[in-house]
């Protein structure tokens, strides 16, 4: 189940689980009542029940106390969704100067087997969060955790860009259902390059 499927499982409204999960995809923190229900057909319980889903979710998911990345396996949790997803989200998650996650951004959505993403798009979020560092990640529908031609293309332009801007990448994660790969870890000279001086 998608994120809009499980909200809407939760509250019996799928348009009004689209409407709540799409705002709370952009948002940095856990929203307010008095913010949920501003919306039309969230009313206080209704409220609560989407608040009760955040804090669980960041007990048992993402936990209780920010915690440094320091690898791949640190942002799995914040990837599970993407999974089972038909078509490829390319998402970025800003860092702070502790390794710290700001924030995670949906950068683009694209087709069943690919998804453009350019500097400008991936690097916006970075500048708006004031982070020192980021990490990239995508889906494969197909099931394959294999980074493609256009992966490695992507992950070599962004390093360059992130060296030029201060803003190294430190990791580039391909998710699917069958598990995930590290393009750092199966190439981590390709991104010593980025972090040198």
């Amino acid at each position: 189940m998608n994120n809009v499927e499980l909200f809407g499982a939760i509250l019996g409204d799928v348009d009004l689980a689209r409407r709540v999960t799409d705002y709370l995809a952009g948002c940095t923190r856990i929203p307010t009542r008095d913010e949920l229900v501003r919306f039309r057909g969230v009313g206080e319980a209704t409220a609560d029940k989407i608040l009760a889903c955040c804090e669980l979710s960041a007990r048992y998911v993402v936990g209780t106390e920010a915690k440094s990345v320091i690898s791949p396996d640190d942002v799995l949790s914040r990837l599970c969704d993407l999974k089972y997803e038909s078509q490829e989200h390319f998402v970025v998650f800003t860092l702070d100067n502790a390794n710290h996650v700001i924030s995670r951004h949906t950068v683009t959505v694209g087709l069943a087997n690919q998804t453009p993403a350019a500097p400008r798009e991936v690097f916006r979020p970075a500048l708006m969060d004031n982070a020192t560092s980021i990490i990239v990640a995508h889906n494969h529908p197909s099931g394959s955790t294999e980074p493609s031609g256009e992966d490695m293309a992507i992950t070599r332009l962004l390093i360059s860009a992130g060296k030029i801007m201060k803003i190294p990448v430190i990791d580039h994660i391909i998710i699917s259902k069958s598990g995930y790969t590290s393009i750092c870890r199966c190439y981590p000279d390709m991104f010593a390059e980025g972090m040198s001086n």
